[in-house]
């Protein structure tokens, strides 16, 4: 005999409750039905959605929860379901898990270990379950455990010593750069202390700035992955799992090869650009498109998310813009089959320094008329996007937006910004990988000098380090937390380090009002990024 298990990787919504709880039971019946399994795992919070945030103090929300469980309770019939929900107690909410079985509550879990940290703030929000839960079925006594829990040997352990011979572990486990091969490393640790297999079910799906890539996984006793489900899609799959001797042993099973970092970034900033527009109801997409290498890769990951028949692409030239842009633009937009549009922002340029004449008279000029460049373009792209309702993606890099390289109210104005977590140097590699699955970025783009062509003869290097000195900087720097001197040490230069942090601590004011982009690294400007805007602290 033995105990079969349905991993429901699943796309829910945050705070579509009703909707949320629709999937539940749909995908309960299906893996009754098609895949005959006698329990199904659904991602963690799956009623409420993850993160719900501060949803959770809304009453509404909690009468919400309350009406879907009972309707899960009552509807779901003929197989057991885990199902992640915020759990109310009085003035107490837990993020719990709940075993329901023919309209019964045949187990309730409470989550005990509640992450703070990065783009974590449980404690904001739940208490901590206290107690193992280990729950028999079809002969295997089952420990239940939620997200962070398998990462801090206790619950695994508290698990072990009541009794139970395989754990379930049901995630809310966001992307970053090979994560997948770190939740793995995590879980293979749990299972040598304890000599346990475990089960893990993940969710799917854009929110905001976050990527869930599902990349649910089997592993056994000896810490070998024996079933792993393909990242970046909905899947409902089935593990059967034996009693031998006592032991609860997992059938192997397909095991999806990880992905490269550069197609796994890749995959995550589709997902999440398709989940932002549509999750909001968006009609498509409208983007600057220059001719350089961050509007291109923006335009790539627009198609392949939306469809080229909801991506709009505009390229603004001014009296500095190269007729190589024109051209290379043009194609892309040819090649991508997107509606593309030409509209020359130099009217409104003269107009704008006609008006600003005798303001700037006996000025030189400076960044102040390259802005105006910038805002111009702004003006034109959300004017498309209020008429046709079309969102606008802009087309920034982590590297430009970490050192100020790019213009409020221009550049930076738009509703979502795809490649905001990427740096200079990954975009390249992305650029490449992407003309390796088919051509879609003219080469030309990725091999030339990038540029903002805001003035003659300009280039990024005039007012930046060479980009694979500055993003090795800046990674030190963010994700590390290197002071100047550490990061010197490195064999960087002192004042070119000096430099780059003090651009960084002066344009905090800049990123705080820029939109939310898809985070892939593991310190992304947004949720785990909180620095001051004013501040006396000076980094040399």
């Amino acid at each position: 005999m033995s105990l079969r298990i349905a991993l429901a990787q699943l796309n829910l919504f945050v705070g579509d409750v009703a909707g949320n709880a629709e999937r539940v039971i749909s995908t309960a019946a299906e893996a009754r039905h098609r895949l005959q399994a006698d329990l199904v795992l659904f991602p963690e919070l799956s009623l409420c959605g993850y993160p719900p945030e501060d949803l959770l103090f809304h009453n509404g929300l909690r009468n919400q929860v309350a009406q879907a469980m009972e309707r899960v309770r009552s509807e779901a019939q003929g197989i057991s379901l885990l199902v992640g929900y915020p759990e109310y107690s009085g003035d107490e909410i837990y993020n719990s898990a709940a075993l329901l079985r023919d309209g019964a509550l045949v187990a309730n879990y409470r989550k005990q270990e509640l992450p703070n940290y990065a783009v974590f703030d449980e404690k904001r929000y739940f208490q901590h379950g206290m107690e193992a839960r280990v729950v028999e079925m079809k002969g295997i006594r089952v420990g239940l455990l939620i997200c962070e829990d398998i990462w801090e040997p206790k619950p695994a352990q508290l698990a072990r010593d009541a009794g139970a011979q395989l754990i379930v572990v049901i995630n809310g486990s966001p992307y970053c750069v090979n994560y997948q091969s770190r939740r793995e490393s995590v879980v293979r640790e749990r299972v040598r202390e304890t000599g346990l297999p475990v089960v893990y079910v993940n969710l799917l799906g854009g929110q905001d700035e976050l990527v869930f890539d599902g990349g649910s996984f089997v592993m056994n006793a000896a810490g070998e992955v024996v079933q792993r489900v393909a990242p970046f899609h909905e899947s409902l799959t089935a593990v059967d799992v034996d009693l031998v001797d006592g032991q609860a042993v997992p059938r192997p099973a397909h095991i999806e090869p990880l992905q490269s970092e550069e197609a796994s970034v890749y995959g995550a900033l589709v997902l999440g650009v398709r989940d932002y527009v549509g999750k909001h109801g968006f009609p498509g997409v409208v983007l600057g498109l220059s001719g350089g290498i961050d509007s291109a890769l923006t335009l790539s990951i627009a198609v392949d998310a939306l469809g080229a028949e909801r991506v709009h692409a505009v390229m603004m030239p001014s009296r500095y813009t190269s007729q190589m842009s024109l051209d290379d633009a043009a194609l892309q937009a040819q090649t991508l089959g997107v509606h593309y549009d030409c509209i020359s922002i130099e009217g409104m340029f003269e107009a704008t320094l006609g008006a600003l004449q005798d303001i700037f008279a006996g000025r030189k000029p400076d960044t102040t008329e390259e802005n105006i460049q910038a805002r111009c373009r702004g003006v034109l792209l959300m004017a498309i996007s209020n008429k046709t309702g079309r969102m606008v993606l802009t087309t920034g890099n982590k590297s430009e937006m970490s050192v100020g390289y790019a213009t409020l109210y221009g550049d930076m104005a738009g509703g979502f910004a795809p490649i905001k977590d990427c740096s200079k140097m990954l975009v390249y590699r992305l650029a490449r990988y992407r003309n390796g699955i088919s051509p879609a970025i003219p080469e030309r783009v990725i091999e030339r000098a990038p540029s903002a062509e805001l003035r003659h003869d300009q280039k990024d290097s005039d007012s930046l380090p060479p980009y694979e000195v500055l993003d090795a900087i800046l990674e030190l720097f963010i994700e590390d937390d290197l002071s100047v001197d550490e990061i010197a040490a490195r064999g960087f230069d002192r004042a070119t380090v000096g430099r780059v942090l003090d651009l960084v601590k002066r344009n905090e004011y800049k990123r705080r009002q820029a939109p939310p982009g898809v985070r892939i690294s593991d310190r992304a400007f947004g949720r785990d990024w909180r620095y001051p805007i004013t501040s006396g602290y000076r980094t040399r």
